[in-house]
C-alpha cells in the first residue's frame, strides 16, 4: 500500500495544480473548445488530460506553499497568462469573421443577421459563414496541436512563479489583436474591391442613363458579383488563413514573452 505524508502530497498538488490554471484559462479564451455549445465537464475534463500530460516536464517553483496567499496569486496569474494566449487565437478567428462582416456589408447583406449564441450578439450570415469555415480549416490544419506545444514552450519562456507579469504583455496583446485584424481587412479586399468597382459602374450607368431605376436591378447585380468574389475567394482562403493561424502561434509566443517579468 502507498502511503503519502503532507509534504509529499502537496509537491505532488502543486506539480499539477498550477499548470491546471494556465491549460483552462487557455480552454476558457481560445474559440474551439471555449465553444458554449461544449459542455463544462469535457472542458474540465480536456484540461485534467492536457494537464496530467505536460505537468511533469514543467519546472514549478520551489518553497511556495500550495494553500497560501502567494499560492493563490500564482493561480490567479496562471489563468490571466491562459486567457491571454487563448485570446490571440480567438481573435485570429474573429478577424475571419470581420472579413466576412465586411464583404456582407458592401454586398447589401447587412441586414441578413441572426442571434449568435457564441457572442450573444447578432452576426451577419457572411461572417458567420467565415468564422466557422476558418474554425474548420483550423482543426483540418492541426491548430489545436499548435497551440499545445506553443502553450507547452510558454511553460519555458514565461515559468510559473512568485512574480507579477509585465505590463508590456498587455501592450503586446493590444498590438497583436491590431494585426491580426489587419489579416481580416485583407481578406475582405479582393471581394470589397470587386463590388466598389460593381457600384462606380452604377454611379456612371445613372448619370448616362438617368431613367434607369437603378434600386430595381442594382441590388441583384451586387449580390451576384458578391457572391461570384467570394466563390472565386474561397478556394485563397486555405493558404491565406494557415498564415493566420502560423502568426496567431508567434503573436502567442510574443505575447508570453512580453509578460515574463524583467530579470
Amino acid at each position: 500500500m502507498i502511503n503519502f505524508d503532507s509534504a509529499q502530497l502537496e509537491v505532488l498538488l502543486t506539480t499539477f495544480f498550477w499548470p491546471f490554471f494556465r491549460v483552462v484559462g487557455i480552454l476558457l479564451a481560445e474559440p474551439v473548445f471555449g465553444h458554449r455549445s461544449i459542455p463544462r465537464r469535457v472542458k474540465a475534463g480536456v484540461a485534467i488530460v492536457i494537464t496530467l500530460v505536460i505537468a511533469p516536464a514543467i519546472p514549478r517553483p520551489a518553497g511556495i506553499p500550495l494553500f497560501s496567499y502567494d499560492g493563490f496569486f500564482i493561480a490567479m496569474q496562471q489563468l490571466a497568462i491562459g486567457v491571454a494566449m487563448g485570446f490571440v487565437i480567438r481573435l485570429a478567428l474573429t478577424a475571419a469573421e470581420m472579413a466576412g462582416q465586411l464583404m456582407g456589408l458592401q454586398m447589401g447583406l447587412g441586414f441578413a443577421v441572426f442571434f449568435d449564441p457564441q457572442s450573444s450578439a447578432q452576426t451577419a450570415v457572411i461572417g458567420q459563414f467565415m468564422g466557422l469555415f476558418a474554425m474548420l480549416l483550423f482543426l483540418a490544419l492541426n491548430g489545436h496541436y499548435m497551440v499545445i506545444s506553443v502553450l507547452i514552450e510558454s511553460f519555458q519562456v514565461l515559468p510559473i512563479g512568485p512574480a507579477p507579469l509585465a505590463a508590456s504583455g498587455f501592450l503586446a496583446l493590444a498590438l497583436a489583436g491590431g494585426q491580426i485584424f489587419f489579416f481580416g481587412l485583407l481578406m475582405a479586399l479582393p471581394v470589397v474591391a470587386t463590388l466598389l468597382l460593381a457600384n462606380v459602374a452604377f454611379g456612371v450607368l445613372s448619370r448616362a442613363a438617368p431613367q434607369l431605376n437603378l434600386f430595381a436591378i442594382g441590388f441583384p447585380v451586387t449580390l451576384a458579383v458578391g457572391f461570384l468574389g467570394l466563390y472565386a475567394l474561397v478556394p485563397q482562403l486555405g493558404p491565406t488563413l494557415s498564415g493566420l493561424f502560423e502568426q496567431a502561434a508567434q503573436l502567442m509566443l510574443r505575447v508570453v514573452q512580453a509578460l515574463a517579468p524583467p530579470l
